[in-house]
């Protein structure tokens, strides 16, 4: 996938820094204004999944050459998975209790134009579990929101919920309910009978009340989808409905620590976030939505505006 062109560029007097999400798949930038505000977005395919350690300069080039200046150096705040292990380079976990964005590290760079700094993810011991990227989305919630004392949840592939108190994360909980729907629909029998695309609100809500109440019934529960195609006939949209009720009333049931009694806030994709905020309705708790985008947005401001304070400090 070809990077898709920027915004109409603006003047690179005007740029201040550029904010980068860089997941496994994605690649999403921003030109920042000095007060925190983005003059151009683009994005691209280039993410770390697809790319060896010597092309992730290419790729961040290839993207955001029209916001760089010819005759100073063009500082980038970057988030997510280009700080893994396998990424560009490697920004180690902090370990919570911690505020959601520490110290970045300096990627190396060739190229004069630029200077790249990445965000580490967070890490917890114990209870073993790790996030990256998530972490700036909450530094956002806290920056819009700096009393927030509750819960944010990250529905995605791998959602996270964390308990967010006095600035810091406190503790966090990763569930792998979005992956399990890809596979369970692709790979298993149930791609037999699950559709693409369609939906049945009230099948998604009796199957979230039913594991909710009952989550050692989901194995049993997920066949009995197939058997229902079978036998009477249950629509493939409908079954589709069912599968992703199933799968989020058992992560409900297992991070009810996490919500019951707490402030909840959702940040994620629009369609993921009204499914998990209809769940939780149906426990009785009044969920509130938050933009992915712009929470990344403001966290990423807010650890820049950090890190820039920090470096006019004197010494």
């Amino acid at each position: 996938m070809s990077p898709a062109p920027p915004d109409e560029a603006p003047d690179p007097a005007r740029i201040a820094w550029i904010a980068a999400d860089w997941g496994t798949s994605n690649l999403r930038a921003w030109a920042m204004d000095a007060h925190g505000l983005p003059l151009a977005e683009a994005g691209s395919g280039a993410g770390m999944g697809g790319l060896a350690r010597d092309g992730f300069e290419p790729a961040l080039v290839a993207l955001v050459a029209p916001w760089l200046a010819a005759d100073r150096r063009t500082d980038v705040l970057a988030c997510g998975m280009v700080g893994a292990r396998q990424g560009w380079i490697e920004a180690p976990y902090a370990t919570v209790p911690c505020a959601p964005t520490g110290p970045a590290v300096e990627a190396p760079a060739t190229d004069p134009r630029l200077r790249v700094r990445i965000l580490p993810g967070l890490r917890q011991d114990g209870a073993w579990d790790v996030m990256r990227g998530e972490e700036t989305q909450i530094a956002g919630l806290i920056a819009d929101d700096p009393g927030f004392d509750g819960v944010a949840c990250l529905p995605g592939t791998h959602t996270k919920w964390a308990h967010v108190s006095a600035g810091e994360v406190v503790s966090f909980a990763s569930f792998m309910t979005g992956e399990l729907f890809a596979l369970v629909s692709t790979a298993s029998v149930l791609r037999h009978s699950v559709a693409t695309e369609g939906w049945s609100a009230p099948d998604f809500a009796e199957a979230v009340e039913e594991t909710l109440a009952r989550p050692e019934r989901l194995a049993g529960r997920l066949f009995g989808i197939r058997a229902e195609g079978l036998l009477a006939g249950l629509a493939p949209e409908r079954a589709r409905a069912r599968l992703s009720g199933l799968l989020i009333g058992a992560e409900l049931a297992a991070a009810r620590p996490y919500w019951l009694g707490r402030d909840v806030v959702l940040v994620g994709a629009p369609a993921l976030a009204r499914a998990y905020r209809e769940a939780l309705a149906l426990a009785g708790v009044a969920a509130r939505e938050a933009d992915a985008a712009a929470m990344t947005r403001a966290g990423l401001a807010a650890a820049w505006t950090r890190l820039a304070n920090t470096e006019r400090r004197p010494a």
